[in-house]
């Protein structure tokens, strides 16, 4: 399957479950934490400045964004979870939307998740308890280091030797400097051809 990336449109911003796509498409899944640079590594991934906003302040995200790729496929950007600065009940909201997403796809529905982690900071215990999910659901996914470009060599070799302790696929990624961009658009293309 042949995909121009770049023909890229925001195509629905989904507060309700009855919102979702379902029309079969492969569906690449963005997920972490807030803050840990998932408008930024989609900017980069479809050469693009600012489809997917991006924010100095952190929890921006409040809805399930599904992104039509070339007609094609869909990027779809989950709220960040852990931001501390939300009220109880909207951060339970942003939870019950991604709750009922990330359970609710049709059977035959292809989806790989891209799982963000900040390298500097490593995994925290909400992006555990998600790669926990994944691990049990059989959900294909691979992790994505993001700020790769914030620590120096010996900082960056000792965080990607503790993130291989997840036993997964990593990639560490820069948006800075699109390191790993490469790398994670041939993981994309792998899994939807």
């Amino acid at each position: 399957m042949k995909i121009n990336i770049q023909n890229t449109t925001l195509k629905i911003t989904a507060g309700l479950e009855n919102q979702f796509p379902r029309d079969g498409r492969p569906q690449i899944i963005f997920s972490g934490r807030s803050n840990v640079g998932k408008s930024s590594l989609l900017n980069a991934l479809i050469g693009r400045k600012s489809l997917a906003r991006v924010s100095s302040a952190p929890g921006k995200t409040i809805t399930v964004n599904f992104y039509d790729i070339d007609g094609k496929v869909y990027f779809v950007d989950l709220p960040g979870y852990g931001y501390a600065k939300r009220s109880p009940a909207e951060k339970e909201k942003f939870k019950l939307i991604t709750d009922k997403y990330l359970t609710g796809g049709l059977p035959d529905e292809k989806r790989l998740v891209i799982q963000l982690i900040d390298m500097k900071t490593g995994p925290s215990e909400d992006d555990y308890m998600m790669l926990d999910w994944l691990d049990a659901t059989g959900t294909p996914y691979f992790i994505a280091a993001t700020k790769c470009d914030k620590l120096n060599k010996t900082d960056f070799n000792d965080a990607l030797t503790e993130l291989k302790k997840l036993g997964c696929d990593i990639i560490p990624f820069s948006a800075l400097k699109n390191t790993g961009k490469d790398e994670i658009l041939a993981k994309i293309f792998e899994f939807i051809k």
